[in-house]
């Protein structure tokens, strides 16, 4: 590592990447949480509320937190608030196209129509596209946690509203306590909809997690992915294949399976193996990091060279659900700011 903070933070923020690991709900802002209490629980959120709102240690306790503040959310029109926030997030970021999952289940448990919430999601898509420029698409997330009969209605109303700002379905959730080969059916349904589809593997689990959502459930990419570094036979195999993983090591240390420490992530080692890695936040506020802040963060600790921090971001954009054409402007574009800022910088090397 060569580069100065400053000086890495101003070449992010002029460069234009893509996320593709981000849950929307997870971009919340602390004010737009408060406002929620104060509209919807009543009174204000006093500290020690929210500090324990965000006193978790695990998965699990992650999982719950995030389950609580859904649950603030007692007006469908309430969803706007997130969008808002989602496009202060893309900006800070310069995030030029990002696919950011919806988890549902809990709202439609509140009797919410899901065309409604879909109708929300484009509306805010359509809005931050006027305002910025920039493209967001949303992936369902279907969801482990309330079981295989939850996940095929989840899909099934992804079906029927056919709203084009939705591309597909992710399976996020606990994958420990309910495995990618429960819901092959629900992911051979999406398919042959025409439906992209993701899956969350071996952020918690060994390779055989990621080998079934690969073999199973036929997905486009793999959220996190990282056990893969621990099977090099399969990590060898991933190389070759080209699928995506979409890495987000703030959030992978923070669940502490594999790596409890940014300076042993083994991005690195998927990346120099040929893995076609992303990086991602995943939950920025319930981790406090931001896309830029996790560039400095493998840039800093993991010896990745500027040139291999400019292949990431292309990755991002390659692996997207984009169709060619449209890939290949926002790589061109990075191109173009990345040389911009360099020769705007010449005391700056790379």
């Amino acid at each position: 590592m060569n580069m100065k903070k400053k000086d890495f933070y101003d070449l992010m923020t002029s460069v234009p990447k893509a996320e593709l690991h981000l849950h929307e709900e997870a971009v919340i802002s602390k004010g737009t949480i408060n406002k929620l209490y104060r509209e919807n629980i009543g009174g204000n959120m006093s500290k020690e509320e929210q500090a324990d709102l965000f006193a978790y240690n695990d998965l699990a306790g992650f999982l719950d937190s995030f389950i609580a503040i859904q649950k603030f959310f007692t007006d469908i029109n309430n969803l706007y608030y997130v969008t808002d926030d989602l496009e202060r997030y893309l900006t800070d970021n310069n995030i030029s196209y990002c696919e950011t999952f919806f988890s549902p289940t809990s709202h439609l448990k509140k009797g919410w129509d899901f065309n409604k919430m879909s109708t929300i999601l484009a509306d805010g898509a359509e809005k931050i596209l006027r305002d910025t420029g920039r493209t967001v698409r949303y992936i369902v997330d279907v969801s482990r946690s309330f079981g295989v009969e939850n996940a095929q209605h989840n899909l099934d109303l992804v079906i029927a509203a056919k709203n084009p700002y939705i591309l597909g379905i992710g399976l996020g959730g606990n994958e420990e306590a309910a495995p990618a080969r429960d819901f092959q059916s629900v992911f051979e349904n999406a398919i042959q909809a025409g439906l992209h589809v993701v899956a969350h593997a071996g952020e918690t689990v060994e390779s055989w997690s990621m080998k079934d959502s690969i073999n199973l459930l036929h997905v486009e990419r793999i959220g996190h992915g990282i056990s893969a570094a621990y099977d090099e036979p399969f990590m060898k195999e991933l190389a070759e294949s080209g699928l995506p993983l979409e890495i987000s090591p703030t959030s992978n240390t923070f669940i502490g399976k594999y790596v409890t420490d940014i300076k042993d992530h083994p991005i690195k080692k998927l990346f120099d193996a040929g893995v076609h890695v992303t990086l991602n936040t995943d939950d920025p506020t319930f981790f406090k990091v931001s896309l830029v802040d996790e560039y400095w963060n493998i840039y800093k600790n993991l010896n990745f060279s500027l040139e291999d921090i400019k292949q990431i971001i292309l990755n991002g954009f390659k692996a997207s659900f984009m169709n060619e054409e449209d890939i290949q402007r926002h790589c061109n574009e990075v191109e173009s700011s990345w040389t911009a800022w360099f020769r705007a910088h010449p005391q700056v090397k790379l």
